[in-house]
């Protein structure tokens, strides 16, 4: 599939990122060649939260070494940042359930965008989650769709209805990232960096708003 270069000043290549507690997924867009490159995911070690962020600033930083640094960052709440390449996305979460794993995040997020600072990062976009899904076509679970699935599934408790309903959503999203750029992704973190990355070149302009 080939990218819309809709903006002259879109980056000429694109790290898409979509990072949690544990780890980061990325999706590599060349903008000037039109295709989706290297995906992948990082994985945090550590014994807690705090052990898990100093070994994501070694790890992300050697990747963002590793590709020549990048020159701008989306996050969801989405971030992009920009070296070897260009520009990063990176997912914002606008609102957690729990203010724990929220914190958690920030502290991640914040370790992400220190290496990328260290890397030679400039620009800083974002993006709500729930954008980025919807403009791939991956809206939420519409209540007709709720009432079904819960009818096709009888018994079953309000927590299982509503892991089952994350779970279609992801794999809404890993078959569009496939179909669209004619890849075999099944790693779920992965598809939404894709996705990320997708929304972010077709909508530069708003990624980088502040």
């Amino acid at each position: 599939m080939k990218l819309s270069l809709i903006d002259q000043n879109l980056p000429k290549s694109i790290c898409a990122i979509d990072a949690s507690t544990n780890s980061l997924a990325f999706a590599l867009f060349d903008t000037q060649q039109e295709t989706l490159g290297a995906v992948g995911k990082i994985k945090f070690q550590g014994n807690n939260t705090y052990e898990k962020v100093m070994d994501a600033g070694k790890k992300v930083k050697a990747f963002f070494d590793y590709y020549g640094g990048f020159e701008a960052i989306v996050i969801e709440h989405t971030v992009f940042m920009n070296g070897g390449f260009e520009a990063i996305v990176i997912e914002h979460t606008v609102f957690m359930n729990s203010p724990k794993t929220a914190a958690d995040l920030a502290l991640v997020q914040g370790s992400i965008l220190g290496a990328a600072g260290l890397t030679g990062t400039k620009v800083i976009g974002r993006v709500a989650p729930i954008t980025w899904q919807n403009f791939i076509g991956n809206k939420k679970i519409s209540t007709d769709e709720k009432l079904y699935i819960k009818s096709q599934n009888p018994g079953k408790s309000e927590s299982w209805l509503k892991t089952y309903e994350r779970d279609l959503r992801k794999q809404r999203t890993i078959r569009y990232i496939n179909t669209m750029y004619d890849r075999t992704i099944t790693d779920n973190d992965v598809a939404d960096a894709c996705g990320i990355g997708h929304w972010a070149i077709n909508n530069w302009e708003k990624a980088v708003q502040l």
